[in-house]
């Protein structure tokens, strides 16, 4: 009886869940999910603008924000956000460019390419090289862009979005300001496994890779790695805060039809052989770096903090008491974020 009991609870969560994702999702006229988030463009308010450009030939889909009162005769500082792995312009990148947008900067945030809204095939690839061009894309765009004072620009990478910033900017100097939150190394965690936790089975994954390639190749199945979708027991049994707070907040808190954990088995063949930290030398701009205190990927930011060693200046800040994904949503957090961004960026733009 208690077996069914607990089976009834966990489908009665599930339905609420879907409902309350359901509905934020459907209520936005921009299907925005964050929280505070623009539900119709007002006159002396940020506005939202959905564009779309081409980057080597396929359709990138971003938001351009812009603060109140803007006119498009006036010179703005601009910056371009980069989303977290598995994230989407309507998630925590569009918090932070709507938040900076409401301190007076022009902003853009778009979905990768191959990812979200944005073209390319196969889908769900996720391959550096294509989203450090994200970013470099993005820059293009919105230094174009009405208003938009070119010599000001600069960049919010959250996540793995931050591990690529630190990329973009070694050789992209149009960027003149470099910030990351929750910076994660895409290639070391795909490589060592989270915590370096996969040591021991590195050739046996870089075989599974190169398996999935040669599938592709010969015209096979499209293999993904990650996770499609999962149970609340499932995400109550997983052990660290990144993958069960993640879990949460893409599939139940923050969810969208867009967003998700995939990613395409032959896309680690790039990425185990990548990482995020080297070649930080060529970093001259000014650098943030921003962690939670209690963030289990924390040791990504601690690892190429020190390697920047020719910043113009450099400053890593800890949000005390944060985790990695809370650092996404959690109002207090938002705030002292939003704050030492806007800090950061008025002294340096």
């Amino acid at each position: 009886m208690k077996k069914i009991i607990l089976i009834i609870a966990l489908i009665t969560i599930n339905m609420t869940n879907a409902q309350s994702i359901h509905k934020r999702y459907e209520q936005n006229a921009f299907k925005l999910v964050y929280d505070g988030a623009i539900t119709n463009n007002e006159k002396g308010k940020v506005n939202i603008h959905p564009v779309s450009y081409k980057l080597n030939g396929i359709d990138i889909a971003a938001n351009v924000y812009t603060p109140a009162d803007y006119d498009a005769s006036k010179k703005y500082p601009a910056v371009v956000v980069a989303h977290p792995n598995g994230g989407i312009k309507e998630q925590t990148a569009g918090l932070y460019a709507q938040r900076l947008a409401e301190s007076g900067y022009i902003t853009i945030t778009a979905d990768a390419a191959y990812q979200g809204a944005s073209g390319g095939e196969p889908r769900h690839t996720d391959k550096p090289a294509s989203r450090i061009e994200d970013i470099h894309g993005m820059a293009d765009f919105i230094t174009q862009y009405a208003g938009v004072d070119a010599n000001r620009l600069g960049v919010l990478g959250i996540c793995g979005g931050g591990g690529y910033t630190l990329k973009a900017v070694q050789s992209d100097k149009r960027f003149k300001a470099v910030a990351t939150l929750s910076m994660f190394n895409s290639g070391e965690v795909r490589r060592n496994g989270f915590q370096n936790s996969q040591l021991a089975t590195i050739q046996e994954r870089l075989k599974k890779a190169s398996e999935a390639r040669a599938q592709e190749a010969a015209g096979g199945k499209m293999i993904y790695a990650g996770v499609a979708s999962i149970t609340d027991e499932e995400i109550a049994k997983t052990t660290t805060d990144l993958y069960r707070e993640g879990y949460e907040y893409y599939y139940r808190t923050y969810a969208h039809p867009n967003s998700t954990f995939l990613y395409t088995m032959s896309s680690l063949l790039d990425l185990m052989t990548w990482d995020a930290a080297t070649n930080m030398d060529l970093i001259n701009q000014p650098l943030l770096m921003i962690a939670g205190g209690k963030a289990d990927t924390k040791y990504l930011t601690d690892e190429a903090f020190p390697k920047a060693v020719n910043a113009k200046s450099k400053e890593l800040f800890v949000i005390e008491g944060a985790t990695h994904i809370q650092t996404y949503w959690k109002p207090e957090y938002v705030s002292q974020i939003v704050t030492k961004l806007k800090e950061f960026y008025q002294s340096n733009l």
